[in-house]
């Protein structure tokens, strides 16, 4: 009798354990279920919007568990180009999509707006431009800083490189499309930085985003770069950060999730802190 009862307390005990694992399983199966978007994100262009995304990139790979990010700083008509070529899902372009673009079967979405910062050493005693005074610059009717602060010494104009984003921002805003006598043209926003901060007569422009204490922003017709004067519109020099996708083509599962992230109030807060000003 005793053995009996054994039997049945083990067979019980054995089925009570099945019945646990079994939920256990069902458990880890919802679970996965729940979080079923999974794959790589893949984003190209804009060096300018390298703080910016990144910080959006960080934020979407903590939030969604089996996704990630990677982000190529090529410049914006190469990241253009890389979502024409499919060879992205989404392009990242510190300037309008032109006409011929959108012809083409790009579409743009405004992400954020971003001041073109005029910068020079912080050794140069200049304390303000105009637009005419920066046309006059860098399409070198003045090539001497006595002409304008007051110091002596040849000009230095740094810029960026043909199809870059910042450049046509900062060539439309000041009227000198094609017409600036650069010295060097670089290939990213940390390059134009570096240079300028290390030569006293430089003079040069760089995303407000990506702006340190290694160079000084002059202010342009009195008003200082910020982002609560971008947002306000007294800095004029300023241009959008624009998310490129192609017209009529479904992004991936984890493409879609994360352009719908970017443009999400949940992301206001991160595109801010990343200095530039949301535009959604």
């Amino acid at each position: 009798m005793r053995m009996k009862k054994l039997i049945g307390v083990l067979t019980v005990a054995v089925l009570s354990v099945n019945l646990l694992a079994g939920c256990g399983a069902g458990s880890v199966q919802g679970a996965a279920a729940g979080n079923s978007v999974q794959g790589t994100v893949s984003t190209d262009g804009s060096t300018s919007m390298e703080k910016v995304i990144g910080a959006l990139g960080e934020a979407f790979e903590q939030n969604n568990g089996g996704m990630s990010f990677t982000y190529n700083p090529t410049g914006s008509g190469t990241g253009i180009q890389a979502v024409m070529e499919g060879r992205c899902d989404i392009g990242l372009s510190s300037r309008s999509l032109k006409d011929e673009e959108k012809a083409q079967g790009l579409t743009e979405t405004v992400l954020a707006y971003d001041g073109i910062a005029v910068i020079v050493n912080p050794e140069n005693p200049v304390t303000d431009f105009d637009i005419e005074t920066i046309a006059k610059i860098y399409t070198g009717e003045i090539t001497d800083w006595k002409d304008i602060s007051g110091s002596t010494g040849e000009i230095v104009l740094v810029g960026r490189e043909a199809g870059s984003g910042t450049r046509d921002g900062f060539e439309t805003i000041t009227g000198t499309q094609d017409i600036c006598k650069y010295r060097q043209e670089l290939t990213s926003t940390g390059d134009v930085i570096a240079t300028v901060a290390g030569n006293p007569n430089a003079i040069g422009y760089a995303s407000l985003a990506s702006v340190s204490d290694s160079v000084k922003a002059v202010p342009v017709n009195g008003v200082s770069p910020s982002e609560e004067t971008v947002k306000d519109g007294s800095y004029i020099v300023q241009r959008s950060f624009v998310l490129v996708t192609k017209s009529g083509q479904q992004l991936s599962d984890a493409a879609q999730k994360f352009f719908d992230y970017c443009i999400s109030a949940d992301a206001q807060t991160i595109i801010s802190g990343a200095g530039v000003v949301p535009a959604n």
